[in-house]
């Protein structure tokens, strides 16, 4: 029994949701999604709700039920607010710089890194160091913001390189001289 692809999703006045044979469309404020519904899942609108049904009682069939209502309901949260990350870059001479829609990264190598953000992700600077990317799809906010970070990880010795904010890094000591 799945406990949270039994719960139903509250919709938001401002989505609408077109329930199709094998996909659904969603419609709002911040963005348009469209879902492909797996085989076996049933999906209904009633009474301003999102419900999710399976046909059998498959692993497989258990496992897309939850992961089918979850995605129903961050499209929907990202349909009406948004999704956003926070980066920050820590080290001597790190910087980012925008230039239209492609970000312009110093992380301490010979050369600069150039990133040009998916197709409705948006990347704000808040000076040289803090990077914010929002948008209305969480899996592609998430992405660009892993593809960022894989360019320099924030190390344990020194600290320095791409982090989340708030994200703490677990400092080492470096090589004891006896």
């Amino acid at each position: 029994m799945s406990r949270i692809g039994n719960q139903p999703v509250p919709m938001h006045k401002d989505v609408s949701l077109e329930v199709k044979a094998d996909s659904l469309v969603f419609k709002g404020p911040k963005g348009e999604f469209n879902h492909r519904i797996p085989s076996g899942i049933e999906v209904k609108l009633e009474d301003g709700q999102v419900s999710v049904t399976r046909a059998a009682n498959t692993k497989h069939l258990r496992a897309m039920h939850g992961t089918t209502r979850a995605l129903i309901a961050n499209m929907i949260e990202g349909c009406v607010n948004g999704y956003e990350k926070d980066l920050e870059l820590h080290g001597v001479g790190f910087r980012a710089q925008l230039k239209g829609r492609e970000i312009t990264l110093a992380l301490g190598y010979s050369h600069p890194i150039h990133y040009t953000p998916p197709e409705g992700v948006t990347i704000v600077l808040d000076g040289d160091t803090k990077i914010k990317i929002t948008g209305p799809d969480k899996q592609k906010v998430g992405q660009a913001a892993a593809q960022i970070r894989s360019y320099y990880p924030a190390e344990p010795y020194k600290g320095k390189g791409v982090r989340y904010k708030g994200e703490q890094i677990r400092r080492k000591t470096g090589k004891a001289i006896s």
